[in-house]
This record gives structure tokens, C-alpha cells and sequence, in this order.
């Protein structure tokens, strides 16, 4: 591999040089380096800029992640720094922030909590990324804003932004993918006046079961995925609304037999999932003279169904979800600012299928929190509290002592939480933050009332009813240099988790599966995240990027939690470039991703090895006359390393991860 690798930066070297004689215009690629601007970040209360925030939020465009060659959306999600996948072949991933997944990180979309079903490991994200504009990412408990369930973190996807007044746009983008012989075609319009918006963009995706290094491909790993999203907006300078509307189905294939039929077919075949998901949101702000008011309102309407041979619904759910959100921003008192805001969610869940994973339930949330921030020369202090309350009320299914029997649940789970951040410029361009935070999350129905075979994990779960709610403190210390050539940033934190909640082997069999209890343990969590981001004078063109992730997870007596990623190490060499008038915001880069050993692991889990993956990029916007176009074209595993992921749920059964894959992307504003 080492004479490959030789190669490889030879060759890469070469077309360094190469673009050298293309006259590059360096003063104006520096003005266009994406480091150099500061976002405004959206998730947190005060919507500073990133060097204004107390709290370190990651963020990133879609496009970004794009041009890394992402396959899916949170494929592209897993190359930031702290987030990691559990993943089912390439169709199904769930987020991981530090170690934290499931019901302890929250999803956002359109300004609303993304609610389907997230307590199973084999339930993906639900989301497609077309029309969506950027991400950030809050590593660390957001409880404050976003209540239960943001013990872990929270994923907040900003929607496509509107055309700019009086324009009307056409957008077509085209992805062609090697390894799973994949298409994903995406068309969206977009149209304004003064003071109306409209957009619209439908998406189809379709996948053939992936090929594993050796040739062959892992039978019902295909899938199909149609998207469609709308939005329509008014504003004026006391008042802005806008109703947005997504629609996902999903028809995912699952696994069970592994290696089996060859096939390039892409319709799936049985067992498998098909989700339905439909979101709709509003979200309004009113102007006063000297403050504002944000209402959001979000309803999710999700319908799961699990499919076995005949297309008969052996797990049918449908959850439907609604929530609140407001907040008052409060007149400025000199330089402090104060938010006050209430939130809320009622939530159904109703069974129709031949089994039943959880019963019908429904849940009630309610939220009240008050935050303020204080701000002088380069300081920020932020502080805020809030008290939550849930209830869970299920019906009782089945006899008692059997398989597949509910008892009848009237829960109740309180909890008060707190935040206190600091932020401050140690000096010129070089940033201290430190955050202490507090967050919990209430109990799921899975983890009260299961009782039988879980199928996405083929064991025999049986919950417990008198599980406490998680409560946890993390500390949080981030310091950041950045200036026109030279980015460092060194991310640490200490996670401490009350009633931590997980799955153990009882060692003994039902019906000849293994049977788990839900049992709870005080767990800590630590770790961080560390890089670099060198871009030399006078070489404008070239970037030079490293960072290296770790979390280690452990239970109160010492052994090791589940689900915990292995470390980490990401380097990135990246030219960008304009070849005189036909290629303009050029780039190459060359990634070397190393994922170290994982030796710490729980109970029934297994180590797994390290890798390292080679991945190569390149792309920019081509012009031909009048014609112009975007174009990414990617070489991911490049040179088809066999590996198995730590948090891949085929690990079990010895199925590799996916192996080379060429993916082309072509983007077309008409």
C-alpha cells in the first residue's frame, strides 16, 4: 500500500504545481476562504456570530460536506469532528455526538424537533439532505433550549435559504455513484418578491445493495428514498412568517442473511422497512420596539412499518408529534440580554401491525426557561435555568407472563437544569470558553416496557417500569487561535451521567434468543476533540488540515458503556485553484482517515481493528460560453480497503463495510 501511497502524493504534487501555471488569482481565493467568515449560529439562544458564542457549535454547509463525496447525509455528518454513525450497511445511520445516540441527542429540521421512532438503533436519521442549506452541531447537553432528550446533543439542520428578492431560480443537481450503481436526482425552484417566498424541490434516490471489496455485494442492503419540500414565506419589517413542508418515504431493505442472492437489482425485497414521514412547520417573529417574540410550531406525522414475506406488516406504528416553542427576547438592560420561553410536545403513538414493539402511549412534555447573556469588550457570560416536566401514559397489552405483554404505564418525570458559560479572548484572534451544563432525558417507552424480540437486534428485550430519568453535568473547555493563515482549536470535556440507562445479558434464553434487561448505572464520559487548520503565505492555494477525535465511556464500577466510537484521526491536504476562464473555485484534496483499535468495549461487545482510508476529491464550477456548472467528483476508499466499523450493526455477523465508491455530482442552476 506504502508504494500506492508514494504514488499517490507524487501524482498529487504534480497537479499542485500544474495549477501553479494557471495564474491563479490568490487575493481573490483568499477573500473566498470559508474560514474566514463567521456564521451566524442558528441552534443557540442569542443567535451570535461563532467568535460572539460561549458555546463552541460546529458548523457546517452542505455543500462542504459534498465535496468530501458524501454518500448519504449522515455519512457526511460523521467526518465532523465528535459525531460518529451507527450504521446498517449504507441505507440506515443514526448520530453519534461523543459517544451519546438514540433518544439522547435531538434532531431539528425546519426550526422543530425531528421526532420518528429514534429509540431503535436500526431507525436511521429520516432525513435527506436536498434543500437543506447547513448544519450545526451542539456537542454536549442542551437541555436549557431544547429540554429532554438533549442530554447528548442536538443536530440542527437550517433549511435552503429563499431566493433574493425579485429572482426567480432553477436548480438541477445529478449524483452517480459506483459501488451501489446509485442515482439521486434533484430538481428545486425558488421565487421572491419584496415581501413573499416561495420554494419547492423533489428528490429521488435510489440504491442497489453495496459491493464489499471482494466483488460481492450484502443481499437487501438496497434502497429508495423520494423527497419532496416546500416552503412559502412573508415578512415585512414588524412581522415574518414561514410555513415550510416536508414529505420523506423511505423503502429501506434489511439485512439477515448477509452475503446471499446477487443481485443489482434495486427493489427491495423482504424483510424491510417503509417509512413515511410527513413535517410541517411554522415558524413566526414579531417585531416590538425593542424586542421580539419567536413562535414555532411543528407537527410530525411518522408511519413505520416493518414488512416480512407477503408484504404483511408485522410491526406497523405511527407516531404523531406536536410541538411548541416560544420565546421572548426581553428589552436590552445595557448590555444584557434576556430570553424567557415556554415549549412543549404531545405525542401519540398507536400500534396497527401483527406485533407490537412498544404500546400505545402518549407523551406529554412541558418546559419553562429563562436565559440571559452579558456581554462587555471581549467577554461574554451566559447563564440560564429551567424546569421540565413529562408524562407517559401506555395501555396495557396481552396476559401477564407472556411474550409480548404491556402492563398499563402512568409516568411522570421531573427534572430542573442549569447553564453557566464563560467566553473570553485570551488575546489578539485567540479564544477561551468554558461551559458548565446540566441535561436529562426521561425514560422512552422501549426502555419501560419492552417485552419480547426486538428484530433490528435480535435479542429478547424486556424493560423495566421503574427506571429514573438520566441526569447529567458536563464540563466543556474549548480554546481556539484563529487568524488569516493559521487555525488551532482543543475541544475537552467531562461527562457525568446519573442513571445512565442500557442493555445487559441476563444469561438466559427465550424462544432461543439472548435475553437483555434494561438496567441503569451512574456512567461517565470523557474526551475531546483536537486540530489544525494551516493555510501558508504566500501559498493561498494550499490547505492543510488535521484533527484527531476520542471519547472513552465508562460505567460507575469501571466497565467499559456500549456504542462507544474508536478514536479517530483525520488529515486532509486540499489545493484550490482557477484554470483561466473555464474553471472557476477549483479544488483537490487527498483525505487519509485512521481509525485506531477499539479495545474497550462492554460486556457483549467485541473489539474491533483499526484502518485507514484513503479518500481523494475534486471538483469546482466549469464554464463552457454561457453554460456553467458544478461539478464534485470523489474517490472514497480508494483503494478498497476490507475493514468493519466499530458501530456497525452488521459487525456481528462478519459483513465488512462498503467498499471503493466513485460517486459524481453534477449541479445545474438553470
Amino acid at each position: 500500500m506504502k508504494k500506492y501511497l508514494v504514488a499517490l502524493l507524487i501524482g498529487f504534487s504534480a497537479l499542485l504545481q500544474a495549477q501553479e501555471t494557471t495564474e491563479i488569482k490568490r487575493d481573490t481565493l483568499h477573500k473566498n476562504k470559508p474560514f474566514t467568515l463567521d456564521e451566524v449560529i442558528v441552534s443557540t439562544a442569542f443567535n451570535k456570530i461563532q467568535t460572539q458564542n460561549v458555546m463552541k457549535v460546529e458548523h457546517s454547509t452542505i455543500k462542504e460536506l459534498q465535496k468530501k463525496g458524501m454518500a448519504t447525509l449522515i455519512e457526511g455528518l460523521a467526518t465532523i469532528p465528535g459525531v460518529s454513525q451507527v450504521s446498517t450497511g449504507t441505507s440506515i445511520g443514526k448520530p453519534v455526538i461523543r459517544g451519546l445516540s438514540g433518544n439522547r441527542v435531538l434532531v431539528y429540521s425546519q426550526g422543530v424537533r425531528l421526532e420518528n421512532q429514534q429509540f431503535g438503533d436500526e431507525h436511521g436519521l429520516g432525513l435527506n439532505d436536498s434543500g437543506v442549506e447547513s448544519v450545526e452541531v451542539i456537542k454536549g447537553p442542551a437541555s436549557l433550549l431544547y429540554g429532554s432528550d438533549a442530554l447528548g446533543g442536538v443536530l440542527y439542520f437550517n433549511s435552503e435559504k429563499f431566493a433574493e428578492a425579485n429572482t426567480f431560480k432553477t436548480n438541477f443537481s445529478q449524483k452517480f455513484l459506483s459501488n451501489t450503481l446509485g442515482s439521486n436526482s434533484s430538481l428545486g425552484l425558488k421565487t421572491s418578491t419584496d415581501n413573499w417566498k416561495f420554494s419547492a424541490r423533489g428528490t429521488y434516490d435510489a440504491h442497489s445493495d453495496y459491493k464489499l471489496p471482494d466483488g460481492n455485494r450484502v443481499t437487501n442492503t438496497r434502497y429508495n428514498e423520494t423527497d419532496f419540500k416546500t416552503g412559502i414565506g412573508y415578512s415585512n419589517s414588524k412581522f415574518s412568517s414561514v410555513f415550510r413542508y416536508n414529505f420523506n418515504k423511505l423503502d429501506l431493505g434489511i439485512p439477515e442473511n448477509g452475503v446471499a442472492e446477487q443481485t443489482e437489482s434495486k427493489k427491495t425485497a423482504f424483510p424491510s422497512q417503509a417509512i413515511d414521514n410527513n413535517l410541517w412547520s411554522l415558524n413566526n417573529i414579531i417585531f416590538f420596539k425593542n424586542s421580539k417574540l419567536d413562535v414555532n410550531l411543528g407537527y410530525i406525522d411518522n408511519d413505520r412499518s416493518e414488512l416480512a414475506a407477503g408484504n404483511t406488516a408485522v410491526l406497523h406504528m405511527k407516531l404523531k408529534t406536536f410541538n411548541y416553542d416560544a420565546k421572548y427576547h426581553l428589552p436590552k438592560l445595557g448590555k444584557i440580554e434576556t430570553i424567557v420561553g415556554i415549549q412543549g410536545m404531545h405525542q401519540t403513538n398507536a400500534n396497527f401491525g401483527e406485533e407490537y414493539l412498544i404500546p400505545d402511549a402518549k407523551t406529554n412534555d412541558f418546559g419553562i426557561f429563562g436565559t440571559g447573556n452579558y456581554e462587555w469588550k471581549t467577554n461574554v457570560i451566559q447563564a440560564g435555568v429551567r424546569f421540565d416536566t413529562r408524562k407517559i401514559a401506555s395501555e396495557s397489552k396481552g396476559n401477564i407472563g407472556n411474550e409480548g405483554y404491556f402492563e398499563a404505564l402512568d409516568k411522570s418525570y421531573n427534572s430542573f437544569n442549569a447553564s453557566l458559560g464563560y467566553k473570553t479572548n485570551l488575546a489578539t484572534d485567540f479564544i477561551l470558553r468554558a461551559n458548565l451544563a446540566s441535561g436529562f432525558r426521561a425514560p422512552n417507552l422501549a426502555e419501560l416496557t419492552s417485552n419480547g424480540v426486538h428484530e433490528g437486534t435480535n435479542r429478547y428485550e424486556i424493560g423495566n417500569s421503574n427506571l429514573k430519568t438520566e441526569q447529567n453535568v458536563q464540563t466543556d473547555l474549548n480554546l481556539e487561535f484563529k487568524n488569516s493563515h493559521f487555525e488551532f482549536f482543543a475541544n475537552g470535556f467531562y461527562n457525568t451521567i446519573n442513571n445512565y440507562i442500557y442493555t445487559s445479558p441476563a444469561g438466559t434464553q427465550i424462544n432461543g434468543f439472548d435475553v437483555f434487561d434494561y438496567v441503569q448505572n451512574n456512567a461517565r464520559l470523557f474526551g475531546g476533540e483536537i486540530g489544525l487548520h494551516f493555510h501558508p503565505h504566500p501559498l493561498d492555494w494550499l490547505h492543510i488540515e488535521s484533527n484527531l477525535e476520542t471519547v472513552t465511556g465508562k460505567k460507575k464500577n469501571g466497565d467499559y458503556l456500549p456504542l462507544i466510537p474508536a478514536n479517530n484521526w483525520n488529515n486532509t491536504i486540499r489545493a484550490e485553484f482557477k484554470i483561466k476562464n473555464w474553471l472557476e473555485d477549483g479544488f483537490a484534496s487527498l483525505n487519509v482517515s485512521s481509525t485506531f483499535h477499539q479495545n474497550n468495549v462492554s460486556g457483549f461487545e467485541t473489539k474491533s481493528n483499526g484502518y485507514n482510508l484513503v479518500n481523494l476529491g475534486f471538483g469546482g464550477k466549469i464554464k463552457l460560453g454561457k453554460t456553467s456548472f458544478e461539478v464534485n467528483l470523489n474517490g472514497n476508499n480508494l483503494f478498497n480497503k476490507t475493514y468493519i466499523a466499530h458501530l456497525s450493526r452488521l459487525k456481528t455477523d462478519g459483513i465488512p463495510n462498503i467498499g471503493r465508491n466513485i460517486v459524481l455530482g453534477l449541479n445545474f442552476n438553470i
